[in-house]
């Protein structure tokens, strides 16, 4: 019987499209990912990022954050895109939209970076959180906007895409 609710629940997730992690209530999804990032979102393609949609936040969400990374890469995670302060009433994004502010990226790069793995097939997280702030005031790096968007966290949601390079 378990095994029959798993594997229901594994249909269920797949025909999203991709593989979907609940956090705290929030679901993210997208119409343009799938179980594989399509090369158009990558460094091989047009390297913009994918629509993006969130819901089942709390009421109590002032603000959103998204992070982009892969916990794959060979030096530890590597952050793909920073974004933070976006509005309590914007509940989604569309291909290469800026919702608000961006900080540096591990490319260097104040911008979405898509997948680039240097070899094999990587997961790249695309998270948002609900945040219970509406401004997280200047952030200069990616530690301080860990920090920043944990201290504040209410809900999050993830949804996870694979890319490898031809």
């Amino acid at each position: 019987m378990k095994a029959l609710v798993f594997l229901l629940l594994l249909t269920i997730i797949f025909s999203f499209g991709c593989i979907s992690k609940e956090g705290d209530t929030m679901i993210v999804k997208s119409s343009d990912l799938g179980e594989f990032v399509p090369k158009k979102f990558t460094c091989d393609g047009e390297n913009i990022s994918p629509s993006l949609e969130w819901g089942d936040f709390p009421n109590e969400t002032k603000s959103f954050a998204i992070a982009v990374t892969d916990p794959d890469a060979p030096m530890g995670t590597f952050v793909h895109w920073l974004v933070y302060n976006i509005p309590k009433n914007k509940t989604s994004i569309s291909q290469g939209e800026i919702p608000g502010i961006q900080v540096t990226n591990d490319f260097g790069e104040k911008h979405y970076g898509g997948p680039c793995p240097p070899s094999g097939t990587h997961r790249y997280h695309f998270i948002v959180y609900a945040l219970d702030v509406e401004d997280l005031g200047e952030i200069k790096h990616k530690n301080e906007f860990f920090k920043k968007v944990e201290a504040h966290t209410i809900a999050k949601g993830e949804l996870i895409s694979k890319y490898g390079r031809e």
